[in-house]
């Protein structure tokens, strides 16, 4: 049995699994690895791309499209015999040795649950620049703002290696490429399916690290990411599920009280957001706004215990105002 199941989750993506898997096929050792596609229930031709072009590659078919979230679930839950599972967007490419280096150094230190490459975007002109889904690793502000080393909201920086140690945490890493311990994935509950897409990889991680597990960066690997795939920036579908989800993020892993509290404020923040999309004339953004305030009112009761340590109060990347630094501060850089 290989250690490792390097599972691509696909969903009508004929066109980036042709681009795509390829290099990941050619730089997965084959005596380490398993290359799997979990398709969710696609209706262009991807199986047929798969069966034609990656022989090679193990498919598992899920009945219907069960969201980014879900769908690793099920297909985790049939690769439960793999010591580690990575999942793999499908519009990563992966370069020579990608994989190795996380894999040594979870075999190392097995205090770490989860760990991620550095994350550099898929550009035609070759310049080595952070990608924005996870860049070299990810926190929370105090508010509980996503923010990355290498990515302040849109400011991302270029990478020259100023990142090229490993940190003694990251809060999350990101779901692009994500390696994680199958049966601590399986012990954390996988990915909430609640949230279908978008931040349920941070709400992995939160737990994983409940549980009493790190996640690193290691920065020795590196994959290259397109980015927006799925749903690019500035869709109102992807407003809604980052504003939704983000509050049941807070919701469901802080302290009851404090929760409460720092939801109290981010409501104040929503509130400026909605205002600058409606000065902005963004309408299905302030509609977006709206919705997600409103399901996550709805969808809050389903979340009734709630842990006892707060995070954002243990690592310190955690402590700052993200909003104040960038903003007012013009900081640019982590």
């Amino acid at each position: 049995m290989k250690k490792v199941a390097v599972i691509i989750l696909n969903w009508n993506g004929a066109k980036l699994l042709s681009r795509y898997v390829p290099s990941v096929v050619q730089n997965t050792p084959a005596d380490l690895a398993d290359v799997i596609v979990a398709d969710n229930g696609s209706t262009d031709n991807s199986l047929e791309v798969l069966h034609d072009e990656f022989p090679s590659v193990q498919v598992i078919r899920l009945d219907k499209n069960y969201g980014f979230a879900e769908g690793y679930n099920r297909a985790i839950a049939q690769c439960a015999d793999y010591r580690y599972t990575v999942l793999l967007n499908s519009d990563v490419r992966t370069p020579e040795h990608w994989l190795e280096p996380v894999i040594d150094y979870l075999e190392a230190h097995p205090e770490v649950g989860a760990a991620q490459p550095k994350l550099l975007h898929d550009r035609q002109d070759g310049r080595e620049m952070f990608e924005y889904a996870g860049a070299a690793g990810g926190y929370l502000d105090c508010h509980g703002y996503p923010y990355c080393r290498g990515r302040i909201f849109e400011a991302i920086e270029d990478d020259h290696g100023q990142y090229d140690h490993i940190t003694p945490s990251i809060l999350w890493a990101s779901g692009a490429c994500l390696v994680v311990r199958t049966a601590l994935y399986q012990q954390a509950g996988g990915l909430d399916k609640d949230f279908f897409a978008h931040m349920e990889e941070i709400d992995l991680c939160w737990r994983i690290h409940l549980l009493g597990s790190d996640i690193r960066l290691v920065p020795q690997a590196r994959v290259y990411h397109l980015g927006g795939a799925s749903l690019p920036q500035g869709n109102p579908r992807k407003t809604y599920l980052n504003f939704r989800n983000n509050l049941l993020l807070l919701h469901k892993n802080l302290p009851a009280g404090e929760g409460r509290k720092l939801l109290f404020v981010r409501r104040l923040y929503d509130t400026m957001a909605f205002g600058m999309a409606l000065v902005k004339m963004h309408w299905g953004d302030a509609r977006a706004i709206l919705k997600a305030h409103r399901d996550f009112r709805r969808m809050r009761g389903r979340y009734t215990e709630h842990p006892t340590r707060n995070l954002l109060r243990e690592l310190p990347e955690c402590r700052c105002n993200i909003i104040v630094d960038h903003y007012l501060r013009r900081r640019k850089v982590f």
